[in-house]
């Protein structure tokens, strides 16, 4: 069985009220880069990337951002 990493932050943002755009200025991140997290579409994740968006929406446990799931129950266009 494989598997597949997913970014949260559609949701984050969701239950926080705010925009991928005010992600983006909050955590000091490029909005095209913030946008391919948020779409999974990111070819590399960097770990200071994931810091910077801890730190902007306030979550302590990675758990939040980052999820493992099984590729079978992935679909690639969420």
């Amino acid at each position: 069985m494989s598997r597949h990493l997913t970014i949260n932050l559609k949701n984050l943002v969701a239950n926080r009220n705010i925009s991928l755009r005010e992600l983006a200025r909050l955590s000091d991140i490029e909005p095209s880069i913030i946008n391919k997290l948020a779409n999974n579409k990111h070819e590399r994740i960097y770990l200071r990337h994931i810091e910077r968006i801890a730190d902007a929406l306030e979550v302590d446990c990675i758990e939040e951002i980052l999820i493992i799931e099984n590729k079978d129950d992935w679909r690639d266009d969420e």
